[in-house]
This record gives C-alpha cells, sequence and structure tokens, in this order.
C-alpha cells in the first residue's frame, strides 16, 4: 500500500508518532510493534498466539495501515502469517466491529491490538469471512482445533510465521514430497553393493569363483604340459 504520510495532517503525524512511540516502549503482553522507520502509517506487528487456544506457540505476524481520513476512519488490519480462523480471511483480511462500526477516534492503536489478539481468545463466528471456519467452530469444534492448530505448527512456529508475509490461501496443508511414489527411490542396493552385503554365499558371486577356479586349474594343466615336453625334449 502507498503511504498516506503526506496525506496526514501534521497534527494527527504527532500524535502517531507520539503513540507509536509508547507502544514501542511499552507493548501490550503478548504483542511486539515494528515501527515503519519512513513510514509511521504502517505498523507491523507480532502477536504471540494465546495459551488455551489453537494457536498457543505461534508467532503471527499482523500489519496495520493507517488511512489518508485517520482517526476519523479506523485503521485496516491484515494478517500476514496464515491462520485458520473465522474472523480472518484467506487473504488476511481482519473483521473486527473495532475496526468498523465500533470505532472511535479516542480508542487509538493499542486498544485495536488487544482487540485483536482477544479475537483469537474469542472468534465470533456470525461474523466470518472464513465460512468455512465459522462453521466448523459451531459444528465441529474438535476439528475446528485440529485445522487451526495444523496450520499454527505450520506457518507461525519455527520462525516461519515470522518471514513468510504469504497472503492467504485455501487449501493450506503440508504437501506431498516431490520424490514421494518414485520407484527409483525404493530400488534396492546397487550390483556394486550386493557382494559385500550379502557375502560370498550371495548369487551369482559363486558362480563368479567358481569360474575363476575353472580357468586357474586349466592354466596349471596346460603348464604342466609344456614342462613335461621340455624335459622330453632334454632327454633326446
Amino acid at each position: 500500500m502507498n503511504s498516506n504520510v503526506e496525506n496526514l495532517p501534521p497534527h494527527v503525524l504527532r500524535l502517531v508518532y507520539k503513540e507509536v512511540s509508547a507502544l514501542a516502549a511499552d507493548p501490550p503482553e503478548g504483542i511486539k510493534i515494528y515501527p515503519g522507520e519512513e513510514d509511521i502509517t504502517e505498523l507491523l506487528t507480532a502477536i504471540e498466539g494465546p495459551e488455551g487456544t489453537p494457536f498457543a506457540g505461534g508467532i503471527f505476524r499482523m500489519r496495520l495501515v493507517l488511512g489518508k481520513d485517520f482517526p476519523a476512519v479506523p485503521p485496516k488490519g491484515y494478517f500476514l502469517t496464515k491462520i485458520f480462523h473465522p474472523n480472518v480471511s484467506h487473504k488476511g483480511e481482519i473483521c473486527v466491529n473495532v475496526l468498523k462500526r465500533d470505532w472511535k477516534a479516542e480508542l487509538g492503536l493499542r486498544h485495536v491490538l488487544l482487540t485483536i489478539k482477544c479475537l483469537l481468545i474469542h472468534p465470533n463466528p456470525e461474523s466470518a469471512l472464513n465460512e468455512e471456519a465459522g462453521r466448523l467452530l459451531l459444528e465441529d469444534y474438535a476439528e475446528y482445533e485440529s485445522r487451526a492448530r495444523l496450520l499454527t505448527e505450520i506457518h507461525a512456529m519455527g520462525g516461519s510465521g515470522g518471514t513468510s508475509g504469504a497472503p492467504q490461501e485455501p487449501n493450506d496443508g503440508p504437501q506431498p514430497k516431490k520424490h514421494a511414489g518414485d520407484p527409483t527411490k525404493r530400488a534396492g542396493p546397487s550390483a556394486a553393493t550386493v557382494p559385500s552385503a550379502l557375502g560370498n554365499g550371495a548369487s551369482g558371486v559363486g558362480s563368479t569363483s567358481s569360474n575363476s577356479n575353472s580357468s586357474s586349474s586349466t592354466n596349471n594343466v596346460a603348464g604342466k604340459k609344456k614342462t613335461d615336453k621340455k624335459r622330453a625334449l632334454r632327454r633326446l
């Protein structure tokens, strides 16, 4: 998104800078703030998945964008880390009342961040952007929890959530390895390794040894005949 620094009045920019500086120095529990060095109207954050939820243990990157009419109009929030949640669309858009009809200019960015974190604890299926997640939350919580935890483990743990920044996509999940089902990957040991693996009793090894012994025996007989012939000539 384009920067709105030039579109905001100076007094609004001063208020935003003051609040963002305070958030960076004293962030809400479980939330880290990464202010833009040049663009104060775009705020990157990282939210820890709350304990007792399918998102526990994950780190979810999020972006708040302040429009040209801020604070009269609420900021827009986007999850950058993929998440299976009723109120987060496949593209990362967030549906929460504080970013819509409940917004008030005096609420501030801290309130927005805390509300979004609470949304991870208490999803609202009635205003679902992800209809499948909303349906499972109401009809089959065990399946919803399983799906949400799976995506958390894939995208929000081990640093992936902090670096992916990928847009939300449907049908998320682990992909099969490219070599799965490749018969060459399941082939047995090569011919070069068979003798050492099977020993002298291996099929084919004994016949090779037998041929070698037969050839050696033939050579000995031929040599003996030549020696006998030479001795007979000497006697003459």
